[in-house]
């Protein structure tokens, strides 16, 4: 299939990276998006999100005329669809995203074109896609029927780590599901344009169960060692000692817990599955309350220390879900905040979060929280509280600013120790 110009609609943390690496592989590219700010600043060069190599990589797709931002689709040989797919209501899929794609490229269609949904997405979608494209465009088809030009639509899931995208987006492995076996062996060929990983091709269906699959594997292990986390906190034992000795096992090898599952991945594409088939999916469904509810038990756990040291003021260290990224996406950390902001209304709640400017409108819009630098936050609070383990809080602390937490309360909830000398274990009342 010859390649000449992809459309890339939706420019976010999925979007953008694929086509800064189709742009700086020849191919031209124009990316689509509905936030205009997003369409200036990438037609500047600029990127509006952080990731590592990314600006690079735009601002020269962008300076040699490979890349550029529109509002609206073009017509294109390709168009990969990589917009939003969060939960609505008692976490039921929402598709509207998806749908409104659809709605947008069908016009721009003149058959030929293959159409590439790469939104984590419940089993399905990727054909739901397509009936909507047809649907609006009945002049085209799927297999050539009654001589109607023919569309080739697939699926291929994201599989990256925030972080480590532009490293990822070629070095690992890629499925690759199409509604018929042209459609992937299509989407096959233009990935391999950038893709150094083995690209295995599939249906649609299993594609997107696939992504939903490995988020869940990894979901119920994360939930084993939070699980573990409220276990030992009872029992009076260092979790992170116990998951240390354990995993000298030769066939164990527990993760470590933390202050929940955050992220567009993880704490969202489980649900996915439940959604499918809630009557088997029971320890899917488990696994997911119990890392929902661990940023409850965190609350009670800082509320109960600041209550008990008499404090006026509390930091917490890190507000994004992972460490050493901006992206604050279904972060426990930002939930965390809230509820400890409400439930000590006149404690004076400090964030040190060095990848953002501001905070988010839900923390922002209350009174008694205030973003603050990380030494800021290690001299002036009087209860010290580590939700994400970014480097940038490791190195303060090795650079020798153990002084600031002298005769403080310090909670670590990362195992890290970040932005704080050793944790001091204390005795929590209700």
């Amino acid at each position: 299939m010859r390649i000449g110009t992809v459309g890339v609609i939706g420019l976010g943390y999925i979007g953008l990276p694929t086509a800064a690496v189709l742009a700086a592989k020849g191919v031209k590219v124009v990316g689509v998006d509905v936030n205009p700010s997003t369409v200036e600043a990438i037609n500047r060069g600029d990127v509006p999100f952080v990731e590592p190599d990314l600006a690079a990589y735009v601002s020269g797709a962008v300076q040699h005329g490979m890349l550029r931002a529109s509002a609206a689709p073009e017509p294109a040989d390709a168009f990969i669809v990589a917009v939003p797919t969060p939960f609505r209501g008692d976490h039921e899929p929402d598709e509207s995203f998806i749908e409104a794609a659809a709605a947008a490229v069908a016009p721009v269609l003149n058959g030929g074109e293959l159409v590439i949904l790469e939104s984590t997405s419940p089993p399905g979608a990727t054909r739901r896609m397509a009936e909507a494209i047809l649907a609006a465009r009945p002049d085209l088809s799927l297999d050539g029927s009654g001589g109607r030009p023919r569309i080739h639509v697939a699926h291929c899931p994201e599989r990256v780590l925030p972080g480590r995208v532009m490293i990822e987006l070629v070095t690992n492995d890629r499925i690759v599901g199409g509604l018929t076996p042209e459609a992937a062996t299509r989407a096959k060929d233009l990935y391999a344009v950038f893709c150094q990983g083995e690209i295995l091709l599939t249906d649609a269906v299993t594609a997107e169960m696939a992504k939903l699959v490995e988020n869940s594997f990894r979901d119920v292990n994360i939930a084993f060692a939070n699980e573990l986390s409220l276990i030992a906190d009872k029992l009076d034992i260092d979790v992170w000692e116990l998951i240390r000795l354990a995993n000298h096992h030769p066939r164990v090898n527990i993760l470590q817990p933390g202050p929940g599952v955050g992220g567009h991945c993880i704490a969202v594409d489980p649900w996915f599955i439940v959604d499918a088939d809630p009557d088997h999916a029971r320890l899917i469904r488990t696994a997911r309350e119990v890392n929902d509810d661990k940023p409850r038990w965190v609350v009670d756990q800082v509320v109960a220390a600041v209550r008990q040291a008499g404090a006026r003021s509390v930091s917490l260290f890190g507000l994004a879900f992972k460490p050493n990224i901006d992206d604050l996406r279904e972060s426990p950390a930002r939930q965390i905040v809230a509820a400890v902001a409400d439930r000590l209304p006149d404690v004076h709640v400090l964030v040190a979060e060095p990848h953002v400017d501001e905070l988010p409108p839900e923390l922002a819009n209350r009174r008694n929280v205030t973003l603050v630098t990380t030494d800021a936050a290690a001299h002036k609070g009087d209860v010290l509280v580590d939700l994400v383990a970014h480097g940038v809080f490791r190195e303060y602390r090795d650079q020798g600013s153990t002084q600031a937490t002298a005769n403080k309360v310090v909670l670590d909830f990362t195992g890290a120790g970040a932005a704080t000398a050793e944790r001091r274990p204390i005795t929590l009342t209700a």
